[in-house]
């Protein structure tokens, strides 16, 4: 029997009991993806990360395009799991994992640090902020974001509409219609006309399934500009449901702003808030360069705070 330590946190946020939960696994070295798997499974999250030192070869039944080897530079290697499968890449996690990191000691309070943390999706550049009171960390997503085609046959539309409980002439607005876009996870990006839309969405997800597969998107990202100015999102996918606070939709969502509200040469930057209708509100940071070559490398960053601390057994 192997005991091991874990940890939850809030993830986007400064305030318990708000934002994304995450559960981080500390020394999952020589665990197997079957037993890692069940424990995520167990724990019942959105997604729970392990934590693994770069030198670890995984038991015999983890997959190889799913945890390839760790990078030279990289100082952690990180395996992220929803309850039913192995993701290559999450931003709640990354960030989870990194004020954890912070936590036990790795950045001194009052300092920053700068380092690589090994994905299935490649290394990922997180900067770490720790302070006596509070942890903050920025991830920069893995090469340029990659985007798909733009949804506007009013059929498709229609049929998008009625998996999200919506009208058709719900979605759009601003020359805006849905899109996949892709910054390690792919989302469909769905703009909503007016905010108070948002409260009102009902999902058929059996029927989001279907869509989902059709643009290629592990979930839909549902967004709309608030009162004031900020963007609201809610995040819908298959195996997870609703997810409060979602980095790698939101860094899909930075890309796009992006590449339709600037011109080369100009930096995006602005914030997300998600959760609300699910009692979690959290705040998700973001940032984007429009480069004449395109949109460059997204930036996602935000707070954590500690919830639990425990141990688990595994056979």
């Amino acid at each position: 029997m192997q005991e091991l330590s874990f940890r939850t946190l809030d993830v986007f946020t400064r305030q318990p009991f708000c934002g994304n939960p995450l559960a981080v696994v500390l020394g999952a070295d020589g665990l197997s993806r079957t037993q890692m798997q069940r424990i995520a499974r167990e724990f019942g999250l959105s997604e729970t990360v392990f934590l693994l030192s770069t030198g670890d070869n995984s038991a015999p039944d983890s997959a190889p395009d799913a945890a390839p080897d760790a990078a030279p530079d990289a100082a952690m290697r990180l395996r992220i799991f929803t309850p039913f499968e192995e993701l290559p890449f999450a931003g709640h996690p990354v960030i989870g994992a990194a004020c954890t990191l912070a936590r036990i000691g790795l950045v001194p309070p009052g300092s920053e640090l700068r380092l690589g943390l090994q994905t299935g999706a490649g290394v990922v550049s997180v900067w770490i902020r720790a302070a006596d009171d509070e942890v903050q960390a920025e991830l920069t997503t893995i090469g340029a974001p990659r985007f798909g085609a733009i949804i506007e046959d009013g059929a498709a539309l229609a049929a998008l509409a009625a998996c999200l409980g919506l009208a058709p002439e719900d979605i759009g607005g601003d020359a805006a219609w849905p899109r996949t876009v892709d910054c390690g996870l792919p989302f469909l990006l769905v703009p909503l006309r007016r905010p108070e839309t948002l409260a009102g969405i009902e999902v058929d997800m059996s029927r989001l399934a279907v869509t989902l597969r059709q643009a290629g998107a592990f979930g839909v990202y549902v967004h709309a500009r608030g009162y004031e100015g900020e963007l609201r999102c809610r995040m819908f996918a298959p195996g997870i449901g609703e997810d409060p606070a979602t980095g790698a939709a939101a860094a899909a969502l930075a890309a796009r702003m992006a590449l339709e509200t600037t011109v080369p040469g100009e930096r995006w930057h602005g914030s997300v808030v998600q959760g609300l209708e699910m009692g979690r509100p959290g705040r998700i940071e973001l940032g984007a360069v429009h480069t004449a070559d395109g949109i460059g490398a997204v930036t996602v960053g935000g707070h954590a705070v500690e919830i639990m601390r425990g141990s688990l057994n595994v056979d």
